[in-house]
């Protein structure tokens, strides 16, 4: 048992080790884990916008259910753009505040992301003709409506005789339509031909000529459009339109650098801390300093891991959080520890000890983290950007503080307690004292 005990407690040792080598630094060419890590705004810098969206005559469930659709489009319209994790809050009842980390233009976000991107497709009346870019009135628009984007299965971008082009694949209601549409222009209008206008929001984009029957439900959109206004087009097309019209009422940049600087203090902090925690630990409890820092050790590299699995983002607040929580998680052990000495004093066993130490510790270490946790989700439910992110991960930090305290710490030490070296009272910070052990 003492050889099997020992084995155990060094490979689960050096297991932890290599976890937190592969969480924070680039081992054998694979990048950190922390480096997939969503960063906020805050850090790395971008554009921040807030909306207000007009209500018009919707009653109050109507205006919310709209606003969650409003919500929604933007996460997939921003999706489909690809830009840099964005993070969408509703403000009050009739806000939604969008960031964008990493964007450089508030011109071009605004464009991608604000534009109502209502697409329609409308049959000119007989011996009218408009060109592309022409601007669109509804009420005195000479053609009859057909169908709307959200009768596409999907839009897509292609090369058509060395053109970008906007590919689209319409639902079979819409590619039922368009056929009869085609045949009508063909039968029926002058010389056999007419016009489709294909209209975005308040301008027609293009307005193809038709001649033949068109039964595909493939379709292409043709202009004079560069490689940039084709990608936006098909991706505001898949991300659908917005269900409410939206007013821009703020907007700002954040530079990257002045995010980057904070970033570097606080993780430079951050090191000076953790080892200086360590340091204290292994000073004032010897052998059980050096488990709970290996356990502290796993906690970190844990806690940036469930960070990437939740898709939390971390933030200038949220590193005060995980701050609080590293807080938390030394409080845990230091309790525990404090008691281990007091039951060794005692001339008890070491696993008698520890028993006795978790037994009693352990109301205190619930009340603490468990009212903490309370306060953290009232935080996260009633607050709004910054205070979400400390918010968040304060919760993160403060369970896996409990699990790496209550039984990773617990399960290294009695692995210890079974190695007939390492149970003597000396080894966690108990002098001139003999235990049943020895």
């Amino acid at each position: 048992m003492n050889k099997k005990s020992l084995a155990l407690l060094i490979i689960i040792s050096l297991a932890i080790l290599v976890l937190a080598l592969f969480s924070f630094t680039d081992l054998l060419g694979t990048p950190a884990l922390v480096s997939k890590l969503k960063l906020g705004l805050d850090i790395e810098g971008g554009v921040a916008i807030v909306f207000e969206a007009d209500k018009k005559d919707m009653s109050d469930e109507e205006f919310s259910l709209a606003m969650e659709q409003t919500q929604n489009v933007l996460a997939r319209r921003i999706d489909a753009f690809g830009l840099l994790e964005p993070n969408i809050t509703k403000q009050g009842t009739s806000r939604i505040r969008i960031e964008l980390p990493g964007a450089k233009d508030i011109d071009e976000a605004l464009a991608q992301v604000g534009k109502t991107a209502v697409l329609s497709f409308y049959q000119l009346d007989n011996q009218v003709f408009i060109m592309d870019g022409s601007p669109f009135l509804a009420e005195d628009f000479p053609g009859k409506l057909l169908f709307q984007g959200d009768k596409l299965e999907t839009a897509g971008v292609a090369l058509e005789d060395g053109q970008p082009v906007v590919t689209l694949k319409l639902s079979k209601e819409a590619g039922e339509i368009f056929s009869a549409a085609s045949r009508d222009i063909v039968d029926n209008y002058t010389n056999g031909q007419g016009q489709i206008a294909i209209v975005l929001d308040d301008q027609i984009i293009s307005s193809p000529l038709v001649s033949v029957y068109l039964d595909s439900e493939d379709l292409i959109i043709k202009g004079s459009f560069t490689s940039d206004e084709v990608i936006m087009l098909s991706s505001l097309i898949r991300g659908g339109a917005l269900p409410l019209d939206l007013k821009e009422v703020q907007t700002s940049f954040i530079n990257a650098t002045l995010g980057k600087d904070a970033l570097d203090r606080s993780i430079q902090a951050g090191i000076f801390g953790v080892v200086a925690v360590i340091l204290i630990l292994v000073i004032r409890y010897y052998f059980a300093g050096v488990l709970a820092s290996i356990a502290l050790i796993l906690y970190g590299s844990l806690l940036f891991i469930a960070m990437i699995l939740f898709k939390a983002t971390l933030t200038l607040p949220g590193i005060a959080g995980l701050v609080l929580s590293v807080g938390m998680a030394v409080d845990a052990n230091v309790i525990i520890f404090e008691r281990l000495k007091e039951e060794l004093a005692l001339g008890k066993s070491l696993g008698g000890s520890i028993k006795q130490a978790f037994s009693k510790a352990m109301t205190t270490i619930l009340d603490s983290n468990i009212t903490t946790l309370l306060a953290a989700v009232i935080l996260y439910n009633f607050g709004e950007g910054p205070i979400k992110g400390f918010a968040v991960t304060l919760m993160i930090g403060i369970i896996l503080s409990m699990f790496t305290a209550v039984i990773v710490t617990r399960v290294l030490i009695n692995l210890s307690s079974q190695v007939k070296g390492l149970s003597k009272p000396v080894l966690y910070g108990v002098k001139g004292v003999k235990n049943e052990d020895c």
